[in-house]
């Protein structure tokens, strides 16, 4: 008799939350008739996932598995037919009626059919053998080299990122010109994301330091050389492209004259002579040469040729190279003033007996924000790696107190990131530079990325510019990277599903950064929830494989991550020197994951340690 209560009341239970479904559905009415057709079925889900949600679970969910049943752990993809089949089991333990399948509503497999459908409008068709796309920032090089992009679509890219943040539009369609045709011809569907800067906070200029190159070859920890390091010399009339190589501007006759076996011979700024030898010459445009000694080569510096053919010896001097900005180094303790007058920053002053007189200074892009900071609000920079509080603001500066540093002190860029962790920031979601961009971004793209999301505004905003050119509207991507994003995540996933298709990114680095590293994980699952409920595509993003696709080498940690990352439909990658090597490592660990995860499920494919065959 006990058991039959317990199920009446679990039953009751269940009850309720329908009840509840229902009126979360007449509450968000206007919401769920504004969302695109396409989307209207996930929509309703998803409001259905928040009744669901709206309360503790977890007793129930105890005496759901103490009878066997479903403990609606995975009933994101369809909330009310989870719930009904749940009933209907608990009828027949019951035995009120037999046993018999739902069938007013589709069985719940493990895909989605609707939500896989949604994926590929926006993320394009996967590689073969792998149900999660692969995204990839493109390096500058992208723009100008086809056969690197060739060789990242090879690798397994299916989308590629293109960051507003990074070059101009003059490389941005060199990047959509090598990728339309890399993936026409390797018979592959690579998609292409622009991703908008937005309201993003940035740190203003900082003096221009010396116009000087230090070359070094890679060493191992005794200091013994393990490669020699290359360097491009270009014709000093010429703008230099790439970053994989040093790049010396040098007279173009001197590059006509050189063959491969000649030697360059030069003194750094220090009076050291070194010497270099030319390896490869790209038709008269470009010279390979190889050292096996680190130098500094500074703009006006005097070289000589050595022609081995003729015995020549030809003296030139070195282009006008790039300065070399000047990091302000901070410590904890250090005061900073951020500034919004639009000056270069500079580094603290010190008398004689080392007391700082001036303490260091640097602007912000956007001073604007300045009025919704307070006294002790907490500032981050560069990602969180230097922190502080605000102990003097007003509307010209904020005083800030260094709090993290590294212990020898961390070096502050221009141009680099600031986040107000718990400040209230209220900027246009479009930045006059974004209108621009969209403006670039429409024909030539499959979508774009909206950063620094705080409310639906800001995606309505997307909508209306989008709007105005219906017939080539690219797709959108909202980026959840702040709280107020999180914290209204609901609203903003419902407005995302306004216009088609769409995805969503977690933007982990910013978000890590304005909400504390500690809760990201817990963050990203709960957004991983929510989408799923809404059939909304996600986008693992940020850090994945940093180590590797920066020093070749990931961290057992960035394995783990990358294993994780199967549960979103997409996982992004950033540019490195082995970007190539990443890629192929990412696509190896999806498509070994897939045998065993699916989103929240687990998948019971045989162990190979399951025993002896």
């Amino acid at each position: 008799m006990t058991e039959v209560v317990n199920i009446n009341q679990i039953s009751e239970h269940l009850e309720s939350i329908c009840d509840r479904a229902r009126k979360f559905e007449a509450r968000y009415s206007t919401e769920l008739a504004a969302t695109h057709p396409e989307f209207r079925d996930g929509a309703r889900n998803l409001v259905h996932y928040l009744a669901l949600r709206h309360t503790d679970l977890r007793d129930l969910q105890e005496d759901l598995a103490s009878l066997g049943l479903s403990s609606l752990g995975r009933a994101e993809r369809d909330v009310m037919a989870s719930i009904e089949m749940v009933q209907k089991a608990l009828s027949g333990i019951a035995g009120k009626i037999q046993l018999e399948p739902v069938k007013e509503r589709p069985r719940i497999g493990l895909r989605n059919p609707r939500a896989l459908l949604h994926n590929r409008a926006i993320l394009g068709e996967c590689s073969d053998g792998r149900d999660v796309s692969i995204m990839v920032t493109l390096p500058t090089d992208a723009g100008s080299d086809q056969a690197l992009v060739a060789s990242m679509i090879e690798a397994g890219m299916n989308i590629a990122r293109i960051n507003c943040g990074h070059d101009a539009e003059k490389t941005w369609a060199g990047m959509i010109r090598n990728v339309r045709s890399a993936s026409s011809e390797a018979g592959r569907d690579c998609r292409i994301l622009l991703d908008l800067s937005g309201p993003k906070l940035r740190t203003g200029e900082l003096p221009p330091g010396p116009r000087v190159v230090h070359i070094r070859p890679r060493r191992d920890a005794l200091g013994r050389v393990l490669a020699p390091r290359r360097i491009r010399f270009v014709p000093d009339n010429t703008p230099p492209v790439g970053k994989k190589m040093s790049v010396i501007p040098v007279p173009r006759e001197c590059i006509e004259l050189a063959s491969a076996g000649d030697t360059i011979r030069i003194k750094d700024t220090r009076g050291k002579k070194r010497t270099l030898n030319v390896v490869k010459k790209k038709d008269n445009d470009e010279l390979t040469l190889e050292t096996y000694k680190g130098l500094y080569i500074a703009t006006g510096a005097k070289f000589r040729l050595d022609r081995n053919e003729t015995g020549e010896k030809i003296n030139y001097r070195v282009g006008k190279l790039p300065p070399v900005e000047q990091a302000l180094r901070l410590h904890v303790g250090d005061t900073l003033i951020l500034h919004s007058d639009s000056i270069r920053g500079a580094a603290a002053i010190e008398d004689a007996d080392g007391n700082v007189t001036t303490p260091a200074h640097i602007s912000c892009q956007q001073p604007e924000v300045f009025e919704f900071v307070a006294a002790d609000a907490p500032i981050s920079f560069n990602d969180g790696k230097i922190a502080g509080i605000v102990r003097v603001p007003s509307k010209r500066q904020l005083q800030i107190e260094i709090t993290r540093a590294k212990p020898t002190g961390s070096r502050l860029r221009g141009n680099c990131g600031i986040n107000f962790p718990a400040s209230k920031i209220r900027l246009p979601g479009l930045s006059s530079t974004d209108e621009n961009n969209l403006d670039f971004a429409v024909g030539r793209v499959d979508a774009v990325g909206l950063s620094f999301v705080r409310k639906s505004e800001d995606i309505i905003l997307l909508h209306d510019y989008l709007a105005k050119n219906v017939d080539n509207c690219p797709g959108i991507v909202v980026k959840i990277e702040t709280e107020d994003a999180f914290n209204n995540l609901p609203s903003l996933l419902l407005t995302t599903m306004r216009s088609y298709p769409a995805a969503i990114m977690i933007a982990r680095g910013d978000l890590a950064v304005e909400c504390g590293w500690e809760r990201l994980a817990e963050l990203q699952e709960e957004i991983l929830w929510l989408c799923e409920a809404a059939h909304l595509p996600v986008i693992w993003a940020t850090d994945v494989l940093n180590q590797g696709s920066k020093l070749g080498q990931p961290s057992r940690a960035e394995i783990t991550d990358a294993a994780m990352s199967q549960r979103a439909d997409c996982v992004m990658l950033n540019k490195g020197p082995h970007i190539l090597a990443t890629i192929r490592m990412l696509d190896n660990i999806l498509r070994r994951m897939q045998g065993h995860q699916y989103k929240k499920t687990a998948r019971l494919r045989k162990l190979s340690i399951s025993g002896a065959d």
